[in-house]
């Protein structure tokens, strides 16, 4: 059955209905603390360099001259958005549709809305407080009271639980986390499989590792009752957060858990140019080595930031949030329309 005939659509209109309260919630709140919504655009020069992330590319046409190039759908608003932090404004948002492609199960869509935002002159700190006044406000505007899914809740209004990734590894799986990390690029996975005491494949890399465990014996314990924020991932999982400057091999970068869904994801924001390109240069040859493939780095981004001050931002994913708030199952509950393939 197609998901647009009134009998299919009918069954999630409710779901929708709230989904347009909540939005205007989050823009409410922004608004009310001194934000401004901006809009970058879709197609970029480079989609952002997750190694792992598939992406859309396009082709842009200039009209009279028809000289062409090479765009992507982003898969984030980041680097445009910095760009902004670095135009000096000190408090942005957005809220747009991001693309990322083989990605489609119950928790993931190839085109999803989400949200950002960045605070100038703030650490990831405050970013943690942000995303804890913002949840337990958006709850307001459904009719629950708590999130919920798969008949297991969390209520925003307790407590959260805020731990670090070496005390999650330590208390849920006894591992010693930082006696693994033998590099802060590339650590050699044999220690950590070995404390885990798991197979290690040919092809299996550290953060391999690190995720099969994260799967298996951290994730399922978090979110539950009340909200968890998982914080200070080792320095080769930062993406582009900053390393913390008493322990190097760690990285001021958090995530939020709700009902075990990992929700939003956040850090203090790298601006060490060197570091940054680095990192851009050790993760293309990642994506080369396991997918065949590279990506463009965004020299304007680099240029920008030489320039853009101190910050932290987070990506929450507002499909995610809808779910959770409503106690739907699924995204395509939550979605005025699924992207299909054509048959």
């Amino acid at each position: 059955m197609t998901w647009w005939t009134p009998e299919k659509f009918t069954a999630k209109r409710e779901f929708l209905e709230q989904r347009i309260e909540i939005i205007t919630a989050v823009r409410a709140f922004f608004r009310g603390r001194g934000f401004l919504e901006v809009e970058t655009p879709i197609l970029q020069v480079s989609p952002g360099l997750d190694p792992h992330i598939a992406v859309f590319s396009t082709e842009l046409v200039e009209p009279l001259t028809y000289d062409k190039r090479r765009l992507y759908l982003h898969t984030s608003p980041e680097f445009a958005m910095k760009k902004l932090l670095a135009a000096n404004l000190p408090r942005i948002f957005q809220i747009t549709r991001v693309y990322r492609n083989r990605e489609r199960s119950p928790l993931h869509h190839p085109e999803f809305t989400l949200l950002e935002w960045y605070r100038a002159e703030k650490n990831y700190l405050s970013l943690m407080d942000d995303s804890e006044d913002l949840l337990r406000e958006v709850v307001k505007f459904t009719k629950n009271s708590f999130f919920s899914r798969k008949k297991r809740q969390c209520d925003p209004h307790k407590p959260w639980v805020r731990l670090s990734v070496v005390e999650a590894f330590a208390e849920l799986a006894a591992i010693d986390l930082l006696a693994t990390l033998t590099d802060s690029i590339d650590p050699d996975p044999t220690p950590l499989a070995a404390a885990a005491r798991l197979a290690l494949h040919p092809a299996d890399r550290w953060e391999d590792v690190f995720y099969r465990i994260m799967l298996e014996r951290i994730e399922p314990h978090l979110g539950y009752e009340r909200p968890f924020i998982l914080y200070d991932y080792p320095t080769p999982l930062a993406a582009l957060a900053r390393s913390k400057a008493d322990e190097p091999r760690l990285a001021e970068r958090f995530e939020i858990y709700i009902c075990g869904v990992e929700l939003a994801n956040g850090y203090s924001e790298l601006t060490d140019v060197p570091v940054q390109l680095s990192r851009f240069n050790s993760d293309m040859k990642i994506r080369q080595q396991l997918y065949g493939t590279t990506l463009p780095i965004d020299e304007d981004f680099i240029n920008a930031l030489a320039h853009m001050p101190p910050a932290a931002g987070v990506a929450l994913g507002i499909d995610r949030l809808v779910m959770l708030a409503v106690w739907a199952e699924e995204i395509d509950e939550v979605l005025w329309s699924p992207v299909t393939m054509a048959h």
